[in-house]
């Protein structure tokens, strides 16, 4: 029984956790006109100068797979993303970063990565580790339920 309502307590407090990360994130992007979404593309993106296939992309971010091109659209009408065809496969589409979309993205992340490090300056290099694998843990175990 105590089990049950330990795991019970931490699984809440994770999600009351997620949501103030959440909450938080969406007050950080507001000013540079981005959703958490569209931040999480215009970063992927970043690191690979190749660019990314819209499947690639749905498979690696927070976002629903039916919601992937919904919001590649959006952000291709705010010119930070372009689609490119894939030779050899009409079905696949090659995303990379425009000009405006890499600008963007190197004016955000300093302050992104800032704010990182201030909310968890608190925690050791091994209190981290040990976060990041319960978390991947825990998300394994959800996936499971």
């Amino acid at each position: 029984m105590i089990q049950n309502q330990l795991g019970y307590t931490c699984v809440i407090q994770a999600l009351r956790t997620a949501n103030a990360l959440w909450k938080e994130s969406r007050r950080f992007f507001a000013p540079y006109g981005l959703t958490e979404a569209q931040f999480n593309v215009l970063h992927l993106l970043g690191q690979q100068q190749q660019g990314m296939s819209q499947r690639e992309l749905s498979e690696l971010l927070l976002v629903d797979r039916s919601n992937i091109t919904l919001l590649l659209d959006r952000m291709s009408a705010k010119d930070w993303i372009k689609r490119q065809d894939v030779p050899g496969d009409r079905r696949v589409y090659r995303v990379t970063l425009t000009k405006s979309g890499e600008a963007l993205w190197k004016k955000v992340l300093p302050p992104y990565l800032t704010a990182m490090d201030s909310i968890t300056k608190s925690f050791s290099t091994k209190d981290l580790q040990t976060l990041h694998a319960l978390l991947q843990k825990l998300e394994k175990q959800a996936g499971s339920w």
